[in-house]
């Protein structure tokens, strides 16, 4: 609680949070809140654009918000597809509406979504891809993926490198030279072309969410060698502190020591460098699922979705396909300014804080 209280002092850094907060609690409803399902599509509106929404009728008074089914048509003129709005009906916005049938947190069944439009009408907020999909209902359901993939590979580099980087400063001598002669061989590993070499080998018939977190697994066992490097340097200079010596002299096991006194006395640089490491993750997933290595059609991420912006006709006419990475950018530059924070709260030798 202390630690929420000095980050909501720093304004950039509450503002941050916020965001952060939201987005999770966002992605975490995103089957109530998104009006369509990941798999939805009507093939009739590929790349339609945003609907747009009214609240004030023709007349120039005050109305309920709406809006217009799209037509599709050929302009034989532009030699292209274009879409206009059917405005012989109006379609209402209304909270609560009925539609296709999910699981509230995966637990309570429902047909009912946070908003959605009267019988017969479509509603896109950011337009649809090109398989006629919601772009927003997807961008929710993609999140889940990229906002917390980074979260598995934490859970196997934190452990292993504190673990490691423990064992090896609190021994030294041979020991320490073997293990950090390995950890470096890790380090050595080219990352990239390793994913180039998985991405051929993986079984075909793996799901795409089985295929990149195995490949996250890899990453993670590669990438625990860094923060092991660090935590050892850190165990270097406590373990000859007065309380890990009184230990010693009680009788204290070599792991009980390491466990209970060394490895505590790394926490605040631990919660740095979670904090610091989602962000690479995050980009890590997008990059490779733009790639084709990681998340596959029709499953949604951010990265595989901001594949179909690549085509420069797209950037021009279709902008709304952008949306995954202002995401990205969003939730990165987000990630940074709360470990900038945290940084300076928790550690004494960092820039002094504004």
């Amino acid at each position: 609680m202390m630690l929420l209280k000095e980050i909501l002092k720093d304004k950039f850094a509450k503002y941050a949070f916020i965001i952060l907060l939201l987005l999770y609690i966002i992605i975490l409803f995103a089957d109530f809140i998104s009006p369509y399902s990941s798999t939805y599509s009507n093939r009739d509106l590929s790349y339609a654009p945003p609907s747009n929404i009214y609240m004030i009728d023709e007349m120039g008074k005050l109305s309920l918000p709406y809006t217009y089914n799209y037509i599709r048509k050929y302009d034989p003129d532009l030699m292209q597809t274009v879409y206009k709005q059917d405005r012989s009906k109006k379609y209402y916005i209304k909270p609560f509406v009925k539609g296709e049938k999910h699981k509230v947190l995966g637990l309570i069944p429902t047909h009912r979504h946070l908003f959605g439009v009267s019988d017969g009408g479509e509603i896109h907020l950011l337009g649809t891809d090109i398989n006629g999909r919601d772009v927003f209902s997807r961008l929710l359901f993609g999140g889940r993926i990229s906002m917390t993939v980074g979260f598995l590979a934490l859970l196997i580099v934190f452990p292993i490198g504190l673990l490691y980087g423990g064992i090896s400063g609190y021994f030294g001598g041979w020991i320490d030279v073997i293990m950090m002669r390995f950890a470096e061989a890790i380090m050595a590993i080219p990352s990239f072309y390793l994913l180039i070499i998985l991405a051929a080998i993986l079984p075909s018939g793996m799901t795409s969410v089985q295929r990149f977190s195995l490949i996250v697994v890899i990453l993670a066992l590669i990438g625990w060698a860094g923060f092991a490097r660090v935590v050892r340097g850190m165990v270097l200079s406590v373990k000859q502190e007065e309380f890990v010596q009184a230990e010693k002299v009680m009788g204290a096991s070599s792991l009980r020591i390491i466990l209970k006194h060394i490895i505590p006395q790394t926490t605040s640089y631990v919660i740095i460098a979670m904090t610091l490491s989602v962000p690479s993750y995050i980009l890590a997933e997008s990059g490779l699922s733009f790639l084709g290595l990681g998340i596959q059609q029709p499953d949604a991420s951010w990265g595989n979705m901001l594949k179909e912006a690549q085509e420069y006709m797209n950037i021009l006419y279709r902008p709304w396909l952008l949306a995954p990475g202002g995401l990205i950018f969003i939730a990165v530059l987000s990630f940074n300014l709360l470990g900038d924070a945290i940084r300076d709260i928790l550690d004494p030798k960092s820039i002094i804080r504004k």
